[in-house]
């Protein structure tokens, strides 16, 4: 049986070393080729990230092939570490999600968001100049804007209106409802004489690599879509810890939701 083991964990060890490799090579290459600000802001997390998993994965694989003691309680400290950190993540998360909500419009399908709607750490992330340019250039880099332009770029104003875009569309993407401008299309709308009670009505621009890029509500629809995403990651933690702790707050036709989410976790 305790060789069984072993076996096992030498051969999980091994697929976790090997899956270090790439994340690593990774890393690296984007430390030296990254040609956005957004690839650039990655390479370091993946290289701690294959660093760490190719030390553990060896650890873990040596001290169960070689039946090393001083290894495999390494290995085992090195997991508890990673539970414990885990389970810090999730109250971290609960404390910094807990405040902000989209505001509903009158005869709107979308709502808007304002950042003083969200937490202070949350509000102090977005509000530094560099890590806003970061992120800016991510959003940029994304198809955010550009699906949105498109999928929308043949309706008219009335049903633009009923659309239903979600936090980063409707904060980077168009104008906000308070600036009144008149829609030509998803991304182009002719500027109303101001002067304007929201800042953000001066902030945005026609042109694809400024539109509202730089705008209050983009910085709240990303809070907004943050929140929600961290949100899922507590959801998915408890039902690893305990598959039965959602039962009673969810209704039937919600589990297969649950279930198709925690699925494409990545």
């Amino acid at each position: 049986m305790v060789q069984c083991s072993n076996n096992l964990l030498g051969i999980l060890n091994f697929f976790t070393f090997l899956l270090s490799i790439p994340i690593l090579s990774a890393g690296i290459w984007l430390g030296k080729n990254a040609a956005t600000e957004c690839e650039r802001f990655l390479d370091k997390p993946m290289v701690v990230l294959g660093i760490f998993l190719m030390f553990v994965s060896i650890a873990g694989l040596v001290g169960a092939c070689c039946r090393v003691s001083c290894l495999l309680w390494l290995y085992l400290f090195a997991m508890f570490l990673l539970i414990l950190l885990g389970f810090c993540f999730t109250i971290f998360a609960f404390a910094v999600t807990n405040r902000g909500a989209g505001e509903v419009i009158s005869d709107r399908g979308y709502k808007e968001y304002h950042v003083a709607d969200y937490s202070n750490w949350l509000q102090k992330r977005v509000n530094n100049a560099k890590n806003w340019e970061r992120i800016r250039s991510c959003l940029m880099y994304s198809d955010v804007c550009s699906t949105y332009r498109t999928r929308y770029a043949s309706i008219n104003v009335e049903d633009f209106y009923k659309s239903n875009l979600n936090a980063l569309q409707s904060g980077c993407c168009k104008p906000s409802n308070d600036c009144n401008f008149t829609y030509v299309n998803p991304t182009t709308w002719t500027k109303t004489p101001g002067p304007y009670k929201n800042e953000d009505c001066n902030v945005w621009d026609n042109k694809p690599g400024t539109l509202c890029y730089d705008c209050e509500a983009c910085k709240a629809g990303l809070l907004d879509n943050i929140k929600n995403s961290w949100k899922k990651e507590q959801q998915e933690t408890q039902l690893v810890i305990d598959p039965n702790a959602l039962k009673p707050r969810l209704r039937p036709e919600k589990i297969s939701e649950v279930s198709s989410s925690y699925c494409q976790v990545s």
